[in-house]
């Protein structure tokens, strides 16, 4: 697989399927007759030329290994690719069959793409080694993963208030129109998964239909965050902003944080937003926040406040929205909220759309660290 780093490639213009079953269009004969020149998927970021079991020295076979080659020299170029969106930084994870044909051939379908967004004082990282993993095993398809306003490499990019839910759902309405691409999966979590469903309340395009919506721990309407015992993020940011701009030790930056009642995975998580000063193998020791705390402040108070009940009591056509609880949630679900997502599954599938509630067991709030295995298998159904 691939993972481009803000880079918007022009040959990317839809958001149709690529199928491989069915009445074969000319583009995927083509596609199938080139594919069966190669003994074996793709490896490492590679096409591995030399494994190539070419069938006789025609001019076409040639042809094909010379661009075979132009295709490996640019996919290790791609990979090193950075270029600053005016709107927000991301990353486009590739899998295997994407890569093949947006080079190789352009008159293939353009893929389908999932978007991926992380919660407060988190970044597009959170996602990384998650989207990898489903680009391995859904080639066919490209994962964008975004650094929201105020967090991660789109701190440095200005953005004007409020800075709300709403806001930053128009954020990323607008980088995957800049991108040319049209979402079919949007996986939001935390603070994301409300993004996520405010995308949708927002547009019709760019988003497709059908389009499957996941709001991964996380509520449509008031948020009900920390018992006795659990991390409160309202507390977490007010604590931070205690912290100067640069420090010199991330432990220190752990132990502060454990010793005002934070746990340790919150804290270590936490240090993740800090960037080494200096020039990479200089004698620097100190550190800098990537995020705007002021302006997630204000993000977080959007949370707890933006109520998105009536995109779920009432879900247009074509959109299937999924929650999913985590088992050891701290955020605590109300039985009122359960009930209220169970109703509108009632009302959705008699007006052909979707609305579904799930359960992973043996995580917490952060599901993708804390059970990586089974949200997998969960969310893996969008993708088939």
């Amino acid at each position: 697989m691939s993972a481009v780093s803000n880079f918007a490639p022009s040959c990317y213009g839809g958001g149709r399927s690529v199928s491989f079953s069915g009445t074969a269009t000319a583009a995927e004969s083509k596609f199938r007759s080139n594919m069966a020149l190669i003994p074996r998927p793709f490896e490492n970021d590679k096409f591995l030329v030399s494994r190539l079991a070419l069938r006789q020295s025609s001019r076409a076979t040639k042809d094909l290994t010379v661009r075979m080659a132009i295709v490996d020299e640019r996919l290790a170029r791609r990979g090193n690719v950075g270029k600053t969106s005016e709107i927000l930084a991301y990353d486009l994870i590739q899998g295997a069959l994407v890569r093949w044909s947006s080079i190789m051939d352009r008159s293939f379908p353009d893929p389908p793409t999932a978007v991926f967004l992380h919660g407060i004082l988190g970044s597009r990282k959170n996602w990384g080694t998650f989207a990898r993993r489903l680009a391995k095993e859904f080639p066919t398809w490209q994962f964008l993963l975004v650094d929201l306003r105020c967090h991660g490499d789109s701190a440095s990019i200005k953005k004007r208030g409020p800075h709300t839910v709403a806001s930053t759902a128009l954020d990323v309405l607008k980088l995957v129109g800049q991108l040319r691409m049209t979402p079919r999966v949007l996986v939001g979590h935390s603070f994301g998964g409300k993004v996520a469903l405010s995308m949708v309340e927002q547009a019709a395009k760019p988003l497709a239909r059908p389009v499957k919506v996941w709001s991964l721990d996380a509520t449509p309407g008031k948020l009900r965050s920390g018992g006795d015992g659990e991390d409160h993020p309202e507390e977490l940011i007010a604590f931070l902003s205690k912290f100067p701009k640069e420090v010199s030790s991330k432990r220190d930056v752990v132990n502060a944080l454990i010793q005002q009642g934070f746990s340790k995975d919150v804290a270590q998580w936490v240090v993740t937003n800090l960037r080494t000063n200096g020039s990479p193998g200089s004698s620097s020791s100190s550190f800098s926040w990537v995020f705007d705390l002021k302006g997630i402040a204000e993000m977080y108070q959007s949370y707890e406040e933006t109520n998105l009940w009536k995109i779920v009591e009432d879900v247009p056509q074509g959109v299937h929205v999924n929650f999913l609880k985590a088992e050891r949630s701290l955020h605590r679900w109300a039985l009122e909220d359960l009930q209220r997502i169970h109703a509108a599954e009632e009302i959705a599938a008699e007006e052909g759309a979707g609305v579904e509630m799930h359960v992973l067991e043996d995580a917490g709030h952060w599901v993708q660290a804390d059970n990586p295995d089974g949200l997998f298998r969960i969310l893996s159904s969008s993708f088939k």
